[in-house]
């Protein structure tokens, strides 16, 4: 029998049950946590979103039929329950949950609905297959955890907007339906009924439409912005996710920094507690890689990447001697006080490792805390050699050192990526810190092996540095952008960039990118045209929502901050999609599978 509301409303929320409220009379709804019957009395653990407060339903102050109705509840039941607030016995103090010190005597109760017994379990230490979980998400949402996350995210985006309004910006919503453009990601395309052969694209980012609201004159814009790019599959990638999208005219890369800090300082301070020491520390890339061997570093622990090719160019180890000669590099890291914790077998795991980011190898040197020392190649290199390379890396008893010889990007890269490995294995980062910094100066162009030809790093809209602009034609590759990342403990959250705002120049920079003027007038005109109409300088910004509010609550996986994500395969487990449709809605879209291929 259907059972309604018919008049009950909560007085106050199971968290809410405090102390303060003994002997009043308390009206809650919620489901059913937990149910312990010893025979006379029954507890029952009440939740809702705030917390879980005890029900004590005891037979000799019940009437038969209400505490018959007790005993048939179970986990999931949602249920009404009236009665009176009491402290618990001192023996019966709960220390874990927030309501621990008082119960609340049952006299009346009603279930609004039962429950079959859940097919996962509905508790935060639960460990139940993540796949299972995803498929039964409506009962995963049950999870104070999940909540919990899930009020932060809204927390992060009302401190967001709230300090966006308040420096002048305007919130504006762009299409979701739009145009297919190249450079980046694969797009989400949409076929159109009405032209037939013919689709949209889902945005990859607001991109071009944020400069056009430049064009129109809004100057300060913002969006909680849908963005969607049909890539790969990776473990921790969504199809679809969440940034905050911002432009801005008549500014300088400085300008948009600042109101980036402003919205992040204000997230920290309102779901942190604390504020950030602005400004913000500004890294160019060059000093990141040669420094940390990433464009996106983790400054949370130490363990910085030393170039000694000049040391060893007469060492007598022919690897980095040969390297010195051929125009390449040997750099290195001191990992402190791990010398006597690798073993043999642990060296030649991390040299496989270091292997897999397309070096030749990992020279590796150890001296133990007593002095002695264990080395891939120590027995090559004369005194000399030894000695500085030991002064250069500041060895010390206990501590080991590796090295990579190769190409300056790619060392510089394997050399981070094993930084980061040795930093996680032994515990060097502070998990404690969040560590916040730009990285500015990219390169403007990077050469994709691929494709054989230059792409651009950042997105073909971003402007190159004033000083760099004659390079352009002459040595694109040393060109630098006008493009800066904020990075916060070894994860990019966003990046941004001054855009052209000059038609002449976006064409020649669509054309060092292999467009001809055709192509790009093609798939660009509306924004070439609109350039010519009186375009202010302008520049913006996008950071990840998904990205924050995972590190901001120390969790490993973008499904963990996402109300109903998709797993690896970019399939949602829970409504069983992508799935086919009925052949009629493919006819009207003049659409055929060949799934034979």
């Amino acid at each position: 029998m259907a059972v309604f509301l018919d008049g009950w409303k909560r007085s106050c929320m199971c968290g809410e049950v405090s102390e303060q409220m003994q002997g009043e009379q308390i009206t809650l709804i919620g489901w059913v946590q937990r149910v312990r019957n010893i025979g006379g009395i029954i507890f029952v653990w009440l939740r809702d979103r705030t917390g879980i407060v005890q029900l004590v339903f005891n037979e000799q102050k019940l009437n038969s039929e209400l505490y018959s109705e007790a005993e048939s509840l179970r986990s999931e039941f949602v249920i009404g329950v009236k009665g009176t607030v009491a402290l618990r016995d001192e023996n019966a103090v709960n220390k874990d949950i927030k309501t621990g010190t008082v119960e609340v005597n049952a006299t009346e109760l009603v279930i609004f609905n039962e429950a079959q017994t859940p097919p996962i379990y509905i508790e935060d230490d639960a460990k139940d297959n993540e796949a299972v979980r995803l498929k039964y998400r409506y009962l995963d949402l049950r999870k104070p955890s999940v909540q919990q996350t899930l009020f932060m995210r809204s927390k992060v985006l009302n401190a967001i907007r709230s300090f966006m309004i308040n420096e002048g910006f305007i919130e504006v919503e762009t299409p979701i339906l739009t145009k297919s453009t190249p450079e980046g990601a694969r797009d989400f395309l949409v076929p159109s009924r009405i032209h037939q052969g013919e689709c949209y694209a889902l945005p990859q980012s607001p991109q071009i439409y944020k400069q056009l609201l430049m064009v129109g004159g809004f100057e300060r814009y913002f969006q909680v912005a849908k963005c969607f790019r049909d890539e790969d599959s990776r473990a921790d990638r969504q199809p679809e996710f969440t940034q905050l999208d911002l432009e801005m005219s008549f500014v300088e890369p400085k300008d948009i920094q600042t109101e980036v800090e402003g919205a992040f300082n204000n997230v920290f301070k309102e779901v942190l507690g604390y504020e950030l020491n602005l400004p913000l520390p500004r890294i160019t890339w060059k000093e990141a890689m040669e420094r940390f061997g990433s464009d996106k570093p983790d400054t949370r622990f130490a363990m910085e990447i030393n170039n000694v090719t000049e040391s060893i160019q007469n060492c007598g180890f022919s690897v980095f001697e040969d390297a010195y000669k051929n125009g390449n590099v040997v750099v290195g890291i001191n990992a402190k006080g791990t010398a006597d914790k690798l073993s043999r077998k642990h060296m030649d795991a991390l040299t496989e490792f270091a292997k897999t980011y397309h070096v030749k190898g990992l020279a590796w040197y150890a001296m133990n805390s007593d002095g002695t020392v264990r080395s891939s190649f120590k027995k090559f290199l004369n005194d000399e050699a030894n000695a500085q390379l030991i002064e250069k890396m500041g060895l010390e008893p206990g501590d080991a050192m590796f090295f990579v010889a190769d190409k300056k990007i790619t060392a510089l890269t394997a050399m981070g990526q094993l930084r980061l490995k040795l930093g996680k294995d032994f515990g060097f980062i502070d998990n404690t810190r969040h560590d916040l910094h730009w990285i500015t100066e990219f390169p403007l162009f990077e050469y994709s092996e691929d494709e054989q030809r230059y792409v651009a790093a950042h997105h073909p809209f971003t402007m190159p540095m004033t000083e760099d602009f004659e390079l352009m034609d002459t040595k694109p590759y040393e060109v630098r952008a006008q493009s800066y990342d904020l990075v916060m403990n070894g994860i990019e959250m966003g990046s941004g960039s001054i855009r052209i705002h000059l038609s002449d120049v976006q064409e020649k920079m669509f054309r060092l990118l292999g467009f001809s003027h055709e192509e790009a007038w093609k798939r660009f005109g509306f924004l070439l045209e609109a350039f010519k109409y009186g375009t202010p300088p302008h520049g913006g910004f996008a950071f990840g929502i998904d990205r924050l509010i995972m590190t901001l609550s120390g969790k490993e996986s973008l499904r963990d901050v996402i109300a109903f994500p998709k797993v690896q395969n970019a399939s949602c487990l829970m409504m069983d999609t992508p799935s086919a449709v009925p052949q009629e809605q493919l006819d009207m879209l003049h659409l055929k599978f060949d799934l034979e291929q």
